[in-house]
């Protein structure tokens, strides 16, 4: 995706994200456990706040967040960090420096991609905690937002923290995932130490194919409901959603 248009989306679900977290903070939010709807309006608010320091200051900010933080009100604190984090998207362009957790792309460009899919996910969040019907995510945005999760997340963090993934990796004995949706696919290899991600269906049968509309897939990648055509062993698909779950706590 273009980033005019990932900052399209990004003020979209923003929208929609503080218009919904509005009509019921109290709310619990069930993809969230032990999070309220102000739980997830203050996180999204310092995770804004969090970035734009990071482009602002060169380094990403530790401890976080502010213990000041927790005196402020939920969307008071959501509306400030959206503010700030716009206003620095403005001033910056895509290919501009930023710290970032991503070793291979230290970019501006990356945080606006990483909080357009940021807002989307915890836009959704805010639907189902309020009982609201779930915005359709265009096709594009989730497209992004499954190879953002399967490639910077996933193959990244096995990459880098091998050892945060032996509970789920260490005995896997080899396997292939075929995740398939409108227009695009990827081919996921696992094994010990091993999450790779290439683009196109592959050669030969996965052990387990998912498949199904963009938002759909995107949303069960990320146990956000969806109901895909999932094909294959359960073990092996538990494989694959443990590995999502470690790499995105």
């Amino acid at each position: 995706m273009d980033f005019p248009r990932l900052l399209d989306r990004l003020a979209a679900d923003f929208a929609r994200l503080r218009s919904t977290a509005a009509t019921d903070p109290t709310a619990p939010v069930p993809t969230c456990p032990g999070w309220t709807v102000a739980d997830l309006a203050r996180h999204v608010g310092e995770v804004y706040v969090h970035k734009t320091v990071a482009m602002r200051d060169g380094i990403e900010p530790e401890p976080w967040p502010p213990a000041e933080f927790a005196r402020e009100e939920p969307l008071a604190l959501l509306d400030r960090g959206y503010a700030g984090l716009r206003e620095e998207f403005a001033v910056r362009a895509p290919e501009d420096p930023a710290a970032a957790w991503y070793a291979p792309d230290q970019s501006v460009g990356f945080w606006i991609r990483r909080m357009a899919q940021e807002t989307v996910v915890h836009r959704i969040d805010a639907e189902l905690a309020t009982g609201q019907p779930v915005a359709p995510v265009p096709a594009d945005l989730a497209v992004d937002g499954i190879d953002e999760l399967l490639k910077v997340f996933v193959a990244f963090s096995v990459a880098e923290w091998a050892e945060e993934f032996t509970d789920v990796l260490a005995a896997s004995p080899g396997r292939d995932f075929l995740v398939r949706t409108d227009g695009a696919a990827w081919r996921v290899r696992t094994g010990p130490d091993r999450f790779t991600v290439t683009d196109g269906p592959g050669d030969g049968p996965a052990d387990v194919t998912v498949s199904g509309p963009p938002q759909t897939v995107l949303r069960w990648l990320w146990n956000r409901g969806g109901d895909p055509a999932v094909q294959g062993p359960q073990e092996a698909v538990e494989e694959l959603r443990r590995c999502v779950v470690v790499a995105t706590w």
